[in-house]
């Protein structure tokens, strides 16, 4: 048996994002068929399917299998039908390994609910046509499967590890997990995680302008990963008044240490600073230092310095490179991933920015380890909003670990960061500029944004707000029969478990009703919402004020 590895399994089963972190690992080349297809087409697969049909592609991919088995040290996601021909089963399994992956008709729906790139999803029906797919396609894929891998578990390095394990061939020099005795309050997943030695990196796939993810313990340390993520000879870090004395000095002298030219801006702490003169300061430096379109800017802190960073970036000289270096939980998990920057108005939160891509994002979790609690519990927020609309695994494993995250259980926290940002990558990756799918990533933020403006910037945290726009969400979204009670309870609860406020604020009806009209969502005078249809799921609409009404007076203090 040659040493390539052929991923199979319905669409929607993981076998490009399993693929690509396994090619990574075992340091071979990453092929995608339907990738392959579009770029010798030149097309989509929808427009192949919609022009030629079903059976042209079929041809098409039965060539595309032929000529890629036979190349070596590869490992080839399949696309989901491409076991229908009896001559690529034959190839699969002579020419590699066959690894099954195998999903649920619940997960896939769940991953592929937004995706309009999969023509035979296209039906009034997505779950019957699945389960009939299945039906007929699953003993194919068991005909030819050397191992077959159960993707229920919602971590991939997890998955790739469970591969690694099962592999038929021994030779891969890759180093073993082990359990260790752990807080009996920390899944498995986590206790794999921390004892993989060394970096966790993911990707950001969006073409020319991709980057990596790298997340783990003293990054900040490491001569090696900051070599790679900034390339500029010259760089100006750009933080705040209470990360400095922690991080700026050793960041600096480590840069220095590899040959860069380093400044500093040092802006005051807090979101009532995130605005046109905090803007103006990092411009004002860049041009006193005559610095150029080769100048790389550092975001040394949490979200506030990562938007203004990346707006001040994508502004100076129409556009220079820049570097996530997150210190909050919020930032590691959210703010520093998908290239929104920004400022505030005093009319409304982020009305004012770019979407800009950075060149790396570097996620030190040894940085949390100085984060106050509050600080902590609204990252925490963030993280319970992306298990909340779209990983049923992960909002359950977070409500079972929310003590160990609050007590920063290293483990805990970097499964954590890991999930968030594989989860926000790949939203990112299908709607960079939030034309539809990556609006869901703002689940609680027409509230959160509403109580951040309403009682003035730097009063609530912003996790604070979008932890209580949440709970605020979620009641809604029960009003208008998108969410049974016990699943509102369940998000309440958590949220509360996460330290965070339940209560909204009262700003007055007509208050409240203003700032959220004042919302980028917005469409023809509408207050857009990200709702629970149900939890794991998102539905975007605008509520019946009455509704709506219900909603803030059973939200509001008394």
């Amino acid at each position: 048996m040659s040493n390539n590895i052929f991923l199979v399994g319905l669409m929607g089963s993981g076998k490009t994002t399993v693929g690509r972190a396994l090619a990574k690992k075992l340091n071979k080349r990453f092929i995608d068929s339907d990738h392959e297809i579009e770029a010798r087409t030149g097309v989509s697969i929808p427009v192949i399917f919609e022009i030629e049909g079903e059976a042209s592609f079929r041809q098409r991919e039965a060539d595309v299998i032929r000529d890629l088995t036979a190349q070596d040290n590869i490992i080839l996601a399949t696309g989901g039908g491409a076991i229908l021909n009896p001559e690529s089963r034959r190839l699969l399994e002579q020419r590699g390994t066959v690894i099954y992956l195998r999903a649920s008709i619940h997960s896939i729906l769940q991953r592929t609910r937004n995706d309009k790139n999969r023509p035979l999803l296209r039906t009034a029906d997505p779950r019957k046509k699945l389960e009939e797919l299945e039906a007929q396609r699953h003993p194919l894929y068991q005909e030819i499967a050397h191992v077959v891998i159960e993707t229920g578990r919602p971590n991939v390095q997890h998955l790739v590890q469970h591969i690694l394990d099962k592999l038929p061939t021994p030779g891969h020099d890759v180093p073993q997990l082990t359990a260790t005795a752990m807080n009996n309050s920390v899944s498995p997943i986590s206790s794999a995680l921390s004892n993989n030695a060394g970096i966790q990196t993911l990707h950001v796939n969006l073409g020319e302008r991709s980057y990596p993810i790298y997340i783990g313990q003293h990054l900040l340390d490491d001569t090696t990963i900051l070599t790679q993520a900034i390339q500029a000879k010259r760089v100006v870090i750009v933080t705040n008044t209470v990360v400095a004395p922690l991080y700026l000095s050793a960041l600096q002298q480590q840069l220095q240490g590899i040959g860069k030219t380093v400044t500093a801006v040092i802006l005051p702490d807090g979101e009532e600073h995130k605005h046109w003169a905090s803007l103006m300061q990092i411009v004002d430096h860049l041009l006193e230092q005559k610095c150029d379109r080769k100048t790389c800017l550092i975001a040394l802190g949490g979200g506030v310095i990562g938007d203004m960073t990346g707006f001040a970036a994508s502004a100076f000289m129409r556009g220079i490179p820049f570097v996530q270096i997150p210190t909050t939980l919020l930032s590691q998990v959210d703010s520093s991933v998908g290239g929104k920057t920004g400022i505030n108005h005093p009319l409304g939160k982020n009305m004012i920015g770019a979407f800009y891509q950075p060149q790396a994002v570097l996620a030190d979790t040894a940085t949390l380890n100085t984060l106050p609690d509050k600080e902590l519990s609204a990252g925490l927020a963030e993280v319970i909003k992306h298990g909340a609309i779209i990983d049923m695994d992960f909002f359950s494993w977070i409500e079972k670990n929310i003590q160990a995250l609050r007590a920063k259980d290293p483990a805990a926290l970097a499964y954590a960061v890991v999930r968030s940002c594989e989860i926000k990558a790949e939203v990112v990756r299908q709607d960079e500029r939030e034309g539809g799918l990556r609006a869901i990533l703002n689940f609680g933020h027409t509230f959160g944004h509403a109580i951040e403006s309403g009682m003035g910037y730097g009063n609530w945290l912003h996790g604070e707000a979008v932890g209580c726009g949440m709970v605020m969400a979620a009641d809604l979204s029960c009003r208008l029969g998108y969410l049974d009670f016990v699943s509102r309870t369940r998000i309440k609860q958590l949220v509360e478990d996460a330290g965070l406020p339940v209560t909204a604020p009262d700003l007055g009806i007509e208050r409240w009703l203003d700032l959220m009209e004042v919302d980028k969502k917005n469409e023809g005078g509408q207050i857009k919402f990200i709702l629970l249809k149900p939890l794991g799921s998102t539905h975007i609409t605008s509520a019946p004020k009455d509704k709506l009404l219900e909603t803030l007076s059973h939200s509001i203090l008394p």
